[in-house]
């Protein structure tokens, strides 16, 4: 075959799988290559986890709910097929976030960035961390930093630099509400790596997080969306992916990878269908414990072995809004670990994206599971409402009847990044380079959890190889 006709195998059809698609072809293109992709998906539908529901005027996330809109590789992706007037913001009315303390809901003081004070006379008079906590987080100014670079992971760092109390009653339910992990067990360069820069940078965590450049977040209470979604759901993104790859690439459902093989610069994909088919190029985009498997053989996969998986689940109820007195002026609340509670957060949706609801109706999200406490999730339906409705009631004092729930079980979805992850990863993927170019390794589990970290891997490995294989035909 011609260096410039070039087959492609993804095999996994989520966002990351998808976004290989449409940026090989891009880029593959511009290089003068001709690609002919398959995407191959054990299951019915591509998307992966992103699944939005249109059930009665309201518009529900079964996934992922939103992204980062400083991370903007999904806004430009939006932008290039054609999806950029589709984008809305939070609500600029609904800005708080609480923190459930001693059973009540707190508010979060202003100028928290990540979880870390940046605002000391907000943080002081905050009623979620007493003053011996207060008095242990301020020794961050005098602490000695860490200066070897070395990971090391994202509970210890914080208590480290702040104490445990801000670790658990702020910290701990803010940055692992976002894996659903446990903080002792997360990498902290594979997290959050700024904290270990910052610290090297000013010797002071929160001198540090002040002086530098801020995130925008919803609770450091700028005008800016901290988030950015769809009109009609971030379902629209994946949909309209598909059906501008349609013409050009080949979607095979149903249909799953068994094996890869190596011979002569070739890869051979045995399909579970029976079917095999080869190309000079796979990139693999399910999660580590599918993916050790296929790569096992051309690489050594104990990074991937490693990297253990959570499984969450989603419960969302809508309510008449005349059965629900409070007039929320937040995004939600979350739930710290030693609050003993069944639901880890809660989104008051329909106050934080004001088109998800109609507006007699109100639209909540409720989270349940997270490492050490995944039980919840096997259980039935009836069972995991009545958990979320108890809650709601003593914490919320809402004792209406949903109209109806929506329960979405997500089983092994949230990578843990063990401590030492990112060394472990690059080092494999360094060995795939050298012993199998063209075989790639992209996802959630290996390079950041966000849809647009999944979008921004997927299009930088296909810019850098149409420009290794553009140098080959040369």
């Amino acid at each position: 075959m011609q260096l410039s006709k070039r087959n492609i195998i993804i095999i996994g059809g989520g966002i990351t799988g998808l976004s290989s698609a449409f940026y090989v072809r891009k880029y593959f293109r511009e290089q003068g290559l001709h690609p002919h992709i398959t995407v191959v998906e054990q299951s019915g539908s591509l998307g992966g986890k992103v699944h939005t529901l249109h059930r009665d005027g309201f518009v529900i996330e079964k996934g992922p709910d939103s992204y980062l809109a400083r991370k903007t590789a999904m806004t430009e992706l939006a932008e290039e097929v054609g999806l950029g007037d589709e984008l809305t913001t939070t609500n600029p009315n609904a800005k708080k976030t609480y923190i459930l303390h001693d059973g009540k809901l707190h508010p979060m003081p202003s100028g928290l960035v990540l979880g870390i004070p940046t605002e000391l006379r907000p943080f002081m008079e905050s009623d979620l961390i007493s003053m011996d906590g207060k008095i242990r987080a301020l020794e961050d100014f005098l602490l000695p930093a860490k200066m070897d670079g070395e990971d090391e992971s994202l509970g210890d760092f914080i208590e480290r630099r702040l104490g445990k109390e801000v670790l658990e009653n702020v910290t701990e339910p803010l940055l692992a509400g976002i894996y659903a992990g446990d903080t002792r067990k997360l990498s902290l360069q594979a997290t959050f790596p700024q904290f270990g820069a910052v610290e090297r940078e000013y010797g002071s965590l929160i001198k540090g997080m002040s002086t530098g450049r801020k995130p925008v977040e919803t609770h450091t209470g700028t005008k800016k969306s901290a988030f950015f979604t769809f009109k009609r759901g971030l379902q629209s993104l994946t949909e309209k992916l598909q059906e501008t790859l349609s013409p050009d690439v080949d979607f095979r459902l149903h249909t799953g990878a068994n094996s890869i093989v190596y011979n002569n610069s070739m890869y051979t994909v045995a399909l579970s269908d029976g079917t095999t088919l080869e190309a000079e190029h796979v990139i693999v985009t399910v999660p580590a414990f599918a993916a050790a498997p296929l790569l096992k053989g051309h690489a050594d996969t104990t990074a991937l072995e490693r990297i253990n998986y959570v499984s969450v689940a989603n419960v969302v109820m809508a309510f008449d809004r005349k059965h629900i007195e409070t007039e929320y002026d937040g995004s939600g609340f979350l739930v710290p670990r030693k609050e003993g509670r069944t639901i880890t957060a809660c989104t008051w949706t329909s106050t934080k994206w004001l088109h998800t609801s109609p507006d007699d109706r109100v639209l909540m999200r409720f989270y349940v599971g997270r490492d050490g406490q995944e039980e919840i999730v096997e259980q039935t339906d009836e069972q995991i409402t009545a958990c979320v409705l108890k809650d709601m009631r003593e914490l919320m004092g809402i004792d209406a009847q949903p109209l109806f729930t929506e329960i979405t079980r997500l089983r092994r979805s949230m990578p843990q990044y063990p401590v030492g992850h990112i060394d472990s990863i690059q080092n494999m993927r360094s060995e795939l380079e050298q012993q199998r170019p063209g075989l790639l390794l992209l996802g959630a589990g290996y390079d950041g959890v966000g849809l647009p970290d999944c979008i921004r891997t997927a299009r930088d490995a296909a810019e850098l190889e149409s420009k290794r294989v553009k140098v080959l035909a040369n």
